[in-house]
């Protein structure tokens, strides 16, 4: 095998309306047993997504909060990969009334189009922090801090390379780790700048779409790729 894992963003892609159907985790089910790794890159916080999603046994690796928190599944283990953003900011926000406004472990999330004041917040205390959009979401997080290098801190763990991973996606925060994955992939309903930068676009949307590139990477291994970027 060369392609011994996948890599797949929540929302928007392995989930509908934040729900994931039975059929594709059954189709996660099948992956699994063909001995591959499955990873879950969210930008979530941990919490919200056990209260929507419970099935994360599924998964050897999740990577939340847009890349800076690492949980195992098995163990329930979860490693903070950055530093927690500075009370004083949070404060600021809450005072300049951003709604909605949720503080994870390393994450600030608010909603468009709050992002004005964000910033203002932190060019007025001399911060570097950084903004990440995805779809109406405004995630703020230390500089560095993405979904790559949460993908990649796991694969570490996992002994596996970034080469070995087909990485699924559909929105402006998958960007990265994508690009980071040997393959790179957009489901049908991503985003079209997305689309433009990935080696295949699936024909189904969401989790059908997940589910058709699992099964041909299960067929197809690294020929899947375009030949351009085919490696054996």
């Amino acid at each position: 095998m060369f392609f011994i894992g996948l890599a797949t963003d929540y929302d928007g892609t392995l989930a509908t309306d934040g729900q994931v159907g039975e059929d594709v985790l059954e189709g996660v089910r099948a992956f699994r047993r063909t001995e591959r790794r499955v990873l879950l890159v969210t930008g979530r916080e941990l919490p919200e997504l056990r209260a929507c999603f419970p099935d994360l046994a599924l998964f050897d690796r999740v990577i939340a909060e847009n890349g800076a928190v690492l949980y195992e599944p098995a163990t329930e283990r979860k490693r903070i990969l950055a530093a927690a953003p500075p009370q004083s900011f949070v404060e600021a926000l809450r005072s300049r009334g951003v709604s909605p406004l949720s503080v994870g472990d390393v994450i600030v999330a608010t909603r468009e189009p709050q992002q004005n004041i964000v910033l203002d917040v932190i060019r007025e205390l001399g911060l570097e922090l950084q903004i990440i959009f995805n779809k109406g979401a405004v995630m703020v997080l230390p500089p560095g801090v993405n979904k790559a290098s949460g993908l990649l801190a796991a694969l570490e763990e996992l002994d596996m390379s970034a080469h070995n991973v087909v990485g699924v996606g559909d929105a402006e925060n998958d960007h990265a780790f994508l690009q980071a994955c040997g393959c790179a992939v957009a489901v049908a309903n991503a985003l079209p700048m997305l689309k433009s930068r990935a080696d295949i676009v699936t024909g189904g949307a969401r989790g059908a779409g997940v589910v058709e590139i699992m099964n041909r990477i299960c067929k197809c291994d690294a020929l899947l790729l375009p030949a351009g970027r085919r490696t054996t």
